[in-house]
């Protein structure tokens, strides 16, 4: 993981993310479904971002547009200051492999490689010389230097999603996407996983956005975002926990009273 990057004094922020009033319509005629309506965000590099909302509130579906992993219906995507409309699949999948990591609620881990080869694989997919010393220094970093030649299904759950976070970081991503990354993980295990995202931000200069819909790893971002019916609902800096609970009780009761109207 490479340092972060200091702008100079007076020097605005370096972009990470950009979305501009983007939508997504699934279905067709008759059976549409608006999963995001208008949906504007400006993230910056370096910066931890959670994304909250109640269930059905369009979180994956932003994540997914956001990381290039699907198309918005209406809207525009920046991400590192570069557009993703107008690419084809195969050039998003190459922008993808180069600019941006994911960690999965599932690890997502192929089960017959070691975890040094799980993490070298990205590498190797881009058609990139694989980095060997690279991989094995991040992967002792999160605490699994003793653990490179193990297969996934030797480790615990807490220890394979690490191995997902070191694979998602040892390309040094412009962006890190996490969708749900503490879902199938104990309470310590989830503790060690958000921790070592926020290491990956403040100490070496990633930009991590969490889909989440726990307060307490909402309050390891620097930011939480909140949508509702697909649309953003408000955000709230520095949080807390309860901040977030409190906020996201007052939300979902909202978009009930709204439901029942």
């Amino acid at each position: 993981m490479s340092g972060r990057e200091h702008t100079g004094r007076g020097e605005a922020p370096r972009e990470a993310l950009r979305l501009e009033n983007v939508g997504k319509v699934h279905g067709t005629d008759g059976n549409r479904v608006r999963a995001l309506a208008g949906v504007s965000l400006r993230l910056a590099a370096g910066t931890f971002t959670a994304v909250m909302g109640p269930s059905g509130s369009g979180k994956s579906t932003l994540l997914q547009c956001a990381a290039g992993l699907d198309r918005p219906t209406e809207g525009r995507v920046f991400l590192a200051g570069a557009e993703l409309a107008g690419r084809s699949e195969a050039a998003l999948t190459r922008f993808r492999r180069e600019r941006v990591g994911f960690v999965f609620q599932r690890f997502n881990l192929l089960p017959t490689l070691t975890v040094l080869q799980n993490v070298l694989l990205p590498a190797k997919l881009a058609g990139r010389r694989a980095n060997r010393a690279a991989a094995a220094d991040i992967l002792a970093r999160v605490g699994l230097g003793d653990r490179l030649h193990h297969l996934p299904a030797e480790l615990s759950g807490g220890q394979q999603q690490r191995v997902a976070i070191a694979r998602a970081l040892v390309t040094a991503p412009d962006v890190v996407f996490a969708d749900e990354p503490t879902g199938a993980l104990d309470l310590r295990s989830a503790r060690d996983v958000l921790a070592l995202l926020s290491e990956a931000v403040r100490v070496h200069g990633r930009t991590v956005v969490m889909v989440t819909h726990d307060p307490v790893a909402a309050s390891y971002a620097d930011r939480v975002v909140f949508l509702a019916d697909g649309a953003l609902a408000g955000s709230l800096d520095a949080p807390t926990a309860e901040a977030v609970a409190e906020r996201m009780t007052r939300l979902a009761a909202a978009v009930e009273r709204g439901a029942a109207a």
